[in-house]
């Protein structure tokens, strides 16, 4: 390796990690994701500290789970985060209300967390881990680290195991607090628990994706094939047109020739 080798490789390196935080940022929400996951549970868990009034406080909070998708169509913004939001939150809401218990506005997102982290293991012991399934769209690679990437199988995998642990640690901390503390005491654990271990998986997918083999990118792959079949189809029409134009240039010629030998 000469020294100018050095700068390029690092070079690449640099463009790669940066590919892959734009892609988790995109794929996470970003800022403004954490935003729309914490500010309703929050304001739920504040207005019931204060007042203990369960249904103030769940209006409120679903209130502010539509503002956060009103502000994002208005500014023509991704709306997938704010409106899986606003369900976890409606959901929450009815819970609550249906059994009169504001301990259970949270109960649904416990059990969706259970259940999330329960997928990222088992598809990763299945081979087809959840994280890559969920970033493989976003990197443009879809499904090709499966069969032709397995360096990226790989990372991926490790990345599913990360956040299934992680998310089981959630809950094992939650769930016993569900039975044994107040409503109080569950929300605001619940509230401080909700970025750090979100953001904990995150860098570790980052960690494993920025050592992995760079994503292949099946949508250039396609749109390259489709470039050389309209060459190629244009290179036989264009064939086509010039046997026609000989095999007129022969008869014209033939032609020609007969009237002369008649002559």
């Amino acid at each position: 390796m000469t020294s100018l080798d050095k700068p390029t490789e690092e070079t690449e390196a640099d463009d790669a990690r940066a590919v892959t935080e734009a892609a988790l940022f995109e794929a996470f929400g970003g800022v403004r994701g954490m935003v729309e996951t914490v500010l309703p549970g929050l304001l739920f868990v504040t207005i019931f500290t204060l007042n203990n009034d369960l249904h103030m406080s769940a209006i409120a909070a679903l209130a502010v789970s539509l503002v956060l998708v009103v502000v994002r169509l208005v500014m023509k913004d991704t709306v997938k985060h704010a409106f899986s939001g606003v369900f976890g939150v409606a959901f929450g809401v009815v819970f609550a209300m249906m059994t009169d218990n504001a301990k259970n506005f949270y109960l649904p997102g416990m059990l969706y967390t259970l259940g999330l982290a329960l997928a990222y293991i088992v598809t990763a012991l299945a081979g087809v881990p959840l994280i890559g399934l969920i970033l493989g769209p976003v990197f443009k690679e879809n499904l090709s680290w499966r069969t032709r990437n397995p360096g990226r199988k790989k990372a991926y995998t490790k990345a599913s195991y990360a956040w299934g642990l992680i998310l089981l640690g959630k809950s094992a901390i939650l769930f016993p607090l569900y039975w044994w503390a107040d409503t109080e005491q569950l929300g605001w654990v619940l509230v401080t628990l909700k970025i750090p271990p979100f953001l904990l998986a995150v860098w570790l997918t980052w960690v494993f994706l920025a050592k992995a083999p760079a994503p292949i990118d099946v949508f250039a792959e396609m749109e390259a094939a489709e470039q050389a079949e309209k060459a190629e189809k244009e290179q036989r029409e264009r064939d086509k047109a010039d046997r026609q134009a000989a095999l007129g240039g022969e008869a014209v010629d033939s032609a020609q020739s007969g009237r002369h030998r008649k002559g």
